[in-house]
């Protein structure tokens, strides 16, 4: 699927905003109680749709989806195994962590080769750019009441945090060779 990089992260975010708002559905009406195994699930699944998702972009969705899991599965388990000691900031630590891993993700798909320091980098700066806008929409799931959920609500909630993300990973970022004229082009 070849798409410039906002109308990418545009669909992306729907896409995934939708799989969430899913995911929220299920965990209101299906989940009684929370447990590891629960939250395994919950990470595995929702990360099998960003993988899924990064990899039609690059026309590789079988490898998205699987390595999509494995970022779900190892975002909840740094969470699980590293919560005693770092305490609630583990949940910012594993969201950093999810991101960084979409984007390494991404370039490994896509073939960019721009490095792991660039990877990183808009990793980072997709964590923290969605983690923002993710605690501005945070309010819609407080106070936890699940059976008296807006799912248009969390739907719109999801989208607001999903964006930035998403445009970090996949807008793209002019070159310096791109936005200086060669001599010969001059």
């Amino acid at each position: 699927m070849r798409m410039n990089g906002l109308k990418a992260a545009l669909i992306g975010t729907v896409a995934i905003g939708a799989w969430s708002t899913i995911g929220d559905f299920v965990w209101a009406d299906w989940i009684t109680e929370h447990g590891r195994g629960v939250g395994f699930t919950h990470g595995a699944i929702l990360f099998l749709g960003f993988g899924l998702f990064l990899g039609i972009l690059a026309k590789r969705p079988i490898a998205g989806a699987l390595a999509g899991v494995l970022i779900g599965v190892t975002a909840t388990g740094s969470f699980y195994l590293l919560r005693p000691v770092v305490g609630r900031w583990m949940m910012v630590l594993a969201y950093v962590g999810a991101w960084v891993g979409l984007s390494v993700l991404h370039e490994c798909l896509s073939s960019q080769r721009v490095g792991t320091g660039s990877a990183i980098g808009r990793g980072a700066l997709a964590a923290v750019a969605s983690g923002a806008a993710f605690y501005l929409a945070s309010g819609v799931w407080r106070p936890f009441n699940p059976q008296g959920w807006d799912y248009l609500t969390h739907f719109g909630a999801w989208t607001l945090a999903y964006f930035p993300g998403f445009a970090a990973l996949l807008v793209a970022r002019r070159q310096a060779s791109d936005a200086v004229p060669s001599r010969a082009e001059a």
